[in-house]
């Protein structure tokens, strides 16, 4: 069965974006040393990716405007705003936890979570994440978008890995 994966970078504080939603705070403390890390074998098993409108809007109109980033991938765009789907790009109207169920019982490689914090909430929540890639960069930012906050129960996990470059540490874990 498919796996859904939340693979995501936070700040050491705990935040996804800044005060006012910005993400140009995700590098290592050497931008001549920058490395994709984890990312290029991450993606090759992976063939879906979610997101919510407000990260969708993100790449779209900030990160990549000129050209969308995961052509190669399913894209599912959760939102209740009526768009137009593409044949790569798909926006749904269902739950994130409805969406993973669905998905995760057709065919194909695993579902990446790629942001933003209350589509991983609903699905933390829900005990929809089956893994979970945390890069976390080195910065304290000290108020913005929170990646985790109070669930309904505790969820056990088990480190799989950890690597670390230029001052990032990406850590690795699977629910148990």
């Amino acid at each position: 069965m498919r796996k859904v994966i939340l693979y995501i970078a936070m700040s050491l504080d705990g935040y996804i974006a800044d005060k006012d939603g910005g993400v140009d705070w995700l590098s290592g403390h050497d931008t001549e040393g920058e490395s994709e890390g984890s990312y290029p074998g991450f993606v090759r098993g992976i063939d879906t990716v979610v997101m919510g409108w407000e990260t969708y809007h993100q790449v779209v109109t900030e990160l990549s405007p000129d050209e969308w980033v995961y052509e190669d991938l399913m894209t599912y765009v959760i939102t209740h705003r009526e768009e137009m789907s593409s044949e790569k790009i798909r926006f749904v109207h269902e739950s994130p936890s409805e969406l993973m169920k669905n998905l995760k019982e057709a065919d194909g490689k695993d579902i990446w979570i790629c942001g933003g914090a209350s589509i991983a909430r609903q699905l933390m929540r829900d005990g929809m994440i089956d893994r979970f890639y945390i890069s976390v960069i080195p910065v304290l930012l000290g108020a913005g978008v929170r990646l985790f906050s109070e669930l309904p129960k505790e969820q056990k996990l088990r480190l799989m890995e950890t690597r670390s470059y230029n001052g990032i540490v990406e850590l690795r874990y699977e629910r148990r």
